[in-house]
């Protein structure tokens, strides 16, 4: 057999054999038939991504999902963001609140400081002179209310000491029809009750007493930084705005501009509104012959800086005077008044005096001063609003579309004063 022959034959038998193994595979696919599917080869992919997704294992998670969990984890860094912040400030509120004070006198003050220096007077003597005068009016209602406080301190303990007695002979021919040693058992378990919480109570005098020294710290950074805010506060906010990035700082120097506005009318309609507030119910007190007419009356008008809340517990002291000094029967005049100056504060003063420009949702009020009270207690309480306030006006104007920036604009400038 030639060479040529031998190939031949070879090519022969290979053709041969990969055909028997054809064959040999048809019959197992027809003895196995789930092989196939077994083995199938996967779909294929689809050749284009939605524009939503970065890979095509993000095409496969429904839409709502994925915007579900966009959402979520946006929402968990806000959260924590938020809540750092909050721990920082409960760590420095010894600086941030007398700083948050500052402010809002800085809001009450600022007028009356411009007012001086369109005379011509030199800033620092103008912050001067307006701080000056607002410590002499501070210090002069502080020592009147003391003064009166203190004079009539006996005639109120007096008033106490016959309401008691009063009590007592109404528990006992009221319709409690109480026994006497009914009533003295319940004197004796008020006096116990006083004499097992003695500790607790000395205890909290022992530690309002180490704050003193916070206090008067407070104080003093309070006056520095009002006198620096009434100074140079538009200084120190073109200062701060232009940490920022360029194209953001017309932005956020407009949004703080119309903040700043916001604060301002807020206090000052605040005082105006607590002062109406205080004149009527110290009128009414003044007319009833009610004790300590002008402690109550400044008492209103402190309370009345809280909004909704304020006003109504300074009012039910008043009340409380009444019943003890007077009765019952001034006292339910007393209320009336209190509720009548409510109605007037909440129906014509404040739509009137407060206007659209601060105008919050009564819900917004209540939630943030109690949000205030629980973070901060009372100051917490006071500067709860104004700061929703502040914020409700910056995030409208932060939002809203950017306005031009004018070619004159400072804050856009790296440089300069």
């Amino acid at each position: 057999m030639s060479r040529l022959q031998r190939v031949r034959e070879n090519f022969k038998r290979a053709y041969e054999s990969g055909r028997d193994s054809v064959r040999l595979a048809r019959e197992d696919s027809h003895t196995e038939p789930d092989a196939e599917v077994e083995f199938a080869p996967p779909p294929p992919e689809p050749d284009e991504v939605h524009h939503s997704t970065s890979s095509r294992d993000d095409a496969e998670v429904p839409h709502s999902l994925r915007i579900a969990a966009a959402w979520g984890w946006r929402l968990i860094v806000v959260g924590l963001v938020g809540w750092a912040l909050l721990r920082f400030v409960g760590i420095i509120s010894v600086v941030v609140i007398p700083l948050a004070v500052s402010l809002l006198l800085s809001a009450l003050l600022a007028p009356a400081v411009g007012w001086l220096r369109r005379l011509r007077l030199p800033p620092s003597l103008a912050t001067f002179f307006v701080l000056i005068c607002g410590l002499a009016a501070v210090a002069g209602t502080l020592t009147l209310v003391i003064t009166q406080f203190v004079n009539g301190l006996p005639q109120l303990t007096e008033g106490a000491t016959a309401g008691i007695r009063t009590i007592q002979e109404w528990a006992k021919t009221g319709p409690l029809h109480l026994s006497d040693d009914q009533v003295n058992q319940a004197i004796d378990n008020a006096q116990d009750w006083i004499n097992s919480n003695t500790a607790s109570l000395t205890s909290t005098g022992i530690a309002t007493a180490a704050t003193v020294f916070e206090v008067l710290t407070g104080a003093v950074l309070v006056l520095f930084s009002t006198f620096f805010f009434l100074r140079d506060g538009r200084k120190i906010w073109r200062f701060i705005v232009r940490l920022f990035p360029v194209n953001a700082r017309w932005s956020l120097a407009d949004a703080g501009d119309a903040s700043w506005v916001t604060l301002g009318a807020y206090v000052r309609a605040t005082v105006l509104v607590a002062f109406i507030d205080a004149v009527g119910i110290g009128i009414a007190l003044v007319i009833l012959d009610i004790p300590f007419p002008f402690p109550l009356a400044a008492l209103v008008f402190l309370g009345a800086f809280i909004p909704i809340v304020g006003a109504s517990i300074s009012g039910a002291v008043a009340v409380l005077v009444a019943l003890v000094d007077q009765g019952w029967v001034i006292a339910l005049i007393v209320l009336g008044a209190v509720i009548l100056v409510q109605q007037v504060e909440g129906h014509i003063l404040q739509p009137l005096i407060m206007g659209r420009a601060v105008a919050i949702h009564p819900l917004a009020v209540i939630v943030g001063i109690a949000s205030g009270v629980v973070l901060a207690g009372i100051i917490g309480a006071l500067i709860a609003v104004p700061l929703i306030a502040v914020l409700n006006t910056g995030v409208r104007r932060l939002a809203r579309r950017r306005p031009e920036v004018p070619p004159s604009a400072v804050v856009v400038a790296g440089g300069g004063t």
